[in-house]
């Protein structure tokens, strides 16, 4: 089960350092006004969260403060629950040691990046035990529904939170939707045309809106039906004459026989009604409720003065 497995940070590209640096020029295109303020002497920082969550995001977070020349001293680890408390309203999760323009530098830059990590860590932590609770057995997943430069982190956000990240980006997975079958014709020709150019390497997952669809696609030779903004009844009623067609016990008998398919559920799928969803025979729900529109972790970085000493590990300033 993703979350509970190694040190996601392998997982990172090459290429990926090269973002980050982009997101720095963006935050500084000209003059470091504040930075001309506090000047270059080395100071120490705390990061302190002030809101209940799953911390996501330290590769990034500490990326950010590598190219700025400073260093980053962690109090959790990656994937860990931080419980902020009415007793204990800020939680000291790291130190960063650096030259105070620096710091200031990459600030506003690591927070956004860890708290919205940290948030979506927490929604697809919070789904995976919600799925788990009421005895799903198949996979949850997130979806492409992703901030245009920001992917890397929500995806990364999924995985430390327990759920898949569904497939990367339109060359990890071929999805048919509607229009592509709109624009071909057909499912099976939509499916014929990927199968020529995506060979035997790649998965096809076809959106479907009705049970004859989801027929279609599988006797063309999908490998993922998608079943989009059904109905529990229409699940029930789907689900079992697909698996009596083409399931495990399925007889070859006018054609039909047993396939290889998994069956998928998305469209509308929330942390509300995941539950009447869930049917025992999907595989797969994915949705986007983990990554959009998610709240934020709240996190602050502040100087610790020098005249002043923080709290220990579990306290604030």
């Amino acid at each position: 089960m993703p979350g509970q497995h190694g040190n996601y940070a392998h997982l990172l590209p090459p290429s990926w350092t090269s973002v980050i640096a982009g997101w720095l020029a963006e935050d500084t295109p000209s003059f470091d006004y504040g930075g001309f303020v506090v000047g270059e002497q080395e100071e120490e920082a705390v990061l302190l969260c002030k809101k209940p969550g799953v911390l996501a995001g330290v590769p990034f977070f500490d990326e950010i403060f590598k190219q700025l020349g400073c260093s980053v001293q962690w109090h959790f680890k990656e994937g860990e629950a931080i419980t902020p408390s009415k007793e204990t309203p800020k939680i000291k999760v790291a130190t960063v040691t650096g030259r105070a323009r620096h710091l200031l530098l990459g600030e506003r830059v690591a927070l956004n990046t860890l708290a919205r990590c940290s948030g979506i860590a927490t929604q697809s932590r919070a789904l995976s035990e919600k799925a788990k609770a009421c005895g799903f057995k198949g996979i949850v997943a997130g979806t492409r529904k992703t901030t245009p430069g920001f992917r890397i982190v929500e995806k990364y956000g999924m995985l430390v939170g327990g759920v898949d990240a569904h497939r990367y980006d339109l060359s990890s997975m071929v999805m048919l939707k509607d229009n592509h079958i709109w624009s071909k014709g057909s499912i099976p020709e939509a499916i014929a045309a990927a199968r020529s150019v995506c060979g035997f390497s790649l998965r096809i997952d076809v959106e479907c809106t009705s049970e004859a669809e989801a027929i279609q696609a599988i006797e063309a030779g999908a490998d993922v039906v998608m079943l989009d903004n059904f109905t529990r009844s229409e699940l029930d009623t789907t689900c079992k004459t697909l698996k009596e067609r083409y399931g495990e016990s399925a007889i070859n008998a006018g054609g039909n026989g047993k396939r290889k398919f998994l069956i998928e559920v998305s469209g509308g799928v929330t942390p509300d009604n995941f539950e009447e969803l869930a049917h025992p025979d999907v595989d797969i729900m994915s949705t986007s409720s983990i990554h959009q529109s998610v709240p934020h972790i709240d996190f602050s970085l502040k100087i610790t003065p020098k005249n002043k000493k923080v709290a220990d590990e579990s306290g604030g300033l």
